[in-house]
């Protein structure tokens, strides 16, 4: 991808106005209709500064890890056949989006991607394993290859769309499969590359997900960065408002493919949301709403399929009542016991927070007693190995196949009738209260499994039936009342 625009010291000293990022995911941009849709809603926005970020196409960016496995393994020939049903797909998706003109010059352009990512497999397979930096140099391709044809799609469209490389502009740590943004490097870069493209008036599409280190190595923000991307950016550029275009209708009451009967929540702060990202909702990245909060920027979740729909808005303060918001659901979590003959104390804590950063173990939960830590986490494939690592400070042990549910709502902790509701509606099932939120916002519930997906819907048949099925329903059918225009 080419480098755009050195520094223009009078554009990058001038804070520009009315900026608006606006995020599409995966299924945003799947195929052409879906980028057809992309383009009409970037128009609505003339009246803003627009700055557009796009995720991979979908499932392209597990294809090309489940590649870079295939040529660690010496699988290069299979590995290359998969690559090219890849770039025909890219390829055929320019083609139906564009005319001959510039399809011819998209075309060009992503042989020589492709070109540059079968040099990256046969590197791989020369050294038998995908290591972490290999790993992002490979998986960021793919939001390199979207960015790529929307930002034709939309010069097509007569949009002065501007295609960036984001490993230009963001600039992270090396940890690499899950860097961190920095912070001042970063806002350096968006002055420098970004502010005069959008003073000129011109549409800079980026990739999503994808950096670079300080020395141009390239990294990624983890799994669901995009959005993460689009508000860091968004507050380098201190934008108007984030918008985060997914394939549902906003942030809902539940997972509507478990409760079909799901409601969307039109308006929560950033608490709020940050805590049902922590506890399992697919809709937002767990680390999406750190800059937003920073800088005090709205964020709206909307639906890139439904762009009529309202969405979430997300703010800092929202007139959220004291009920429940959301029942949210994390799978295949295990428990934790980690048991020691003496006392907990902070080098055993230490000990602990250590070994699971090494392994890259998934912390959702901690509680300690005298003599014990008690966890929940997220992955484990890990655990063997810290167990090893912990022999002879701490025995460890643990159970699989768990399932973490949490309700999440401002001050629910502090509802005695919320927790007893909980317990009373699902008290046949075992549950065991995993964890209340220091923040007041959250309940953690831990279930076996198996009966995970009914625990989710019977909560949320409790706490969000039809207004006036109870006389107080806990959930106050906030979010009716105000579709309804009856609160502000």
């Amino acid at each position: 991808m080419k480098e755009v625009h050195r520094h223009n010291g009078e554009a990058a000293g001038h804070r520009l106005k009315n900026v608006v990022v606006m995020k599409f995911g995966g299924t945003s941009v799947q195929d052409a209709p879906a980028i057809r849709r992309l383009v009409q809603i970037v128009r609505s926005r003339a009246r803003f500064s627009r700055l557009v970020v796009v995720s991979a196409l979908a499932k392209v960016t597990d294809q090309l890890i489940s590649l870079g496995k295939l040529a660690a393994e010496e699988k290069l020939d299979v590995a290359t056949q998969s690559l090219a049903a890849l770039c025909r797909r890219h390829e055929q998706l320019a083609f139906e989006l564009l005319n001959k003109e510039d399809y011819l010059r998209v075309y060009s352009e992503l042989k020589n991607d492709f070109q540059v990512l079968g040099n990256l497999l046969s590197r791989i397979a020369e050294n038998h394993q995908l290591s972490p930096q290999f790993q992002d140099h490979l998986a960021g391709f793919g939001e390199c290859l979207s960015s790529r044809i929307v930002s034709a799609a939309l010069r097509q469209a007569n949009e002065n769309a501007a295609l960036v490389d984001s490993r230009s502009c963001l600039v992270t740590d090396s940890c690499y499969t899950r860097a961190a943004p920095l912070w001042e490097q970063t806002q350096e870069r968006v002055e420098m590359l970004l502010q005069p493209l959008l003073a000129e008036g011109k549409v800079p599409v980026l990739g999503g997900f994808i950096g670079a280190d300080p020395d141009g190595i390239p990294t990624t923000l983890g799994r669901g960065g995009s959005d993460f991307s689009a508000t860091i950016l968004g507050a380098a550029l201190h934008a108007h408002r984030i918008e985060i275009w997914t394939d549902v209708d906003g942030v809902l009451t539940a997972d509507p493919k478990l409760c079909p009967d799901a409601r969307l929540i039109p308006r929560m702060s950033f608490g709020e949301a940050s805590e049902l990202a922590q506890c399992g909702a697919k809709v937002l990245h767990p680390s999406t709403l750190i800059p937003a909060m920073r800088e005090n920027i709205p964020v709206f979740v909307l639906n890139s399929a439904n762009p009529a729909n309202r969405g979430t808005e997300i703010v800092s303060r929202a007139n959220s009542g004291y009920g429940v918001r959301s029942v949210t659901l994390k799978r295949n979590v295990a428990t934790v016991e980690i048991a020691t003959e003496t006392q907990v104390d902070p080098s055993l804590l230490e000990a602990v927070y250590s070994a699971f950063e090494r392994h890259h173990g998934s912390l959702d939960w901690m509680e300690c007693s005298r003599s014990s830590i008690s966890l929940v986490v997220g992955s484990t494939a890990g655990l063997p190995a810290i167990a090893d690592d912990l022999r002879g400070v701490a025995s460890m042990s643990w159970k699989n196949h768990q399932a973490l549910v949490c309700l999440v709502g401002e001050n629910i902790r502090r509802r005695p009738d919320i927790v007893n509701g909980v317990f009373a509606t699902v008290s046949d099932m075992d549950v065991r209260l995993a964890c209340q939120s220091p923040s007041g916002r959250s309940i953690g519930l831990l279930v076996d499994e198996s009966r995970a997906e009914e625990s989710v819907q019977r909560l949320h048949s409790y706490f969000f039936p039809p207004c006036g099925d109870r006389e107080e329903p806990m959930s106050t059918c906030y979010a009716d009342a105000l579709v309804a225009g009856q609160l502000s």
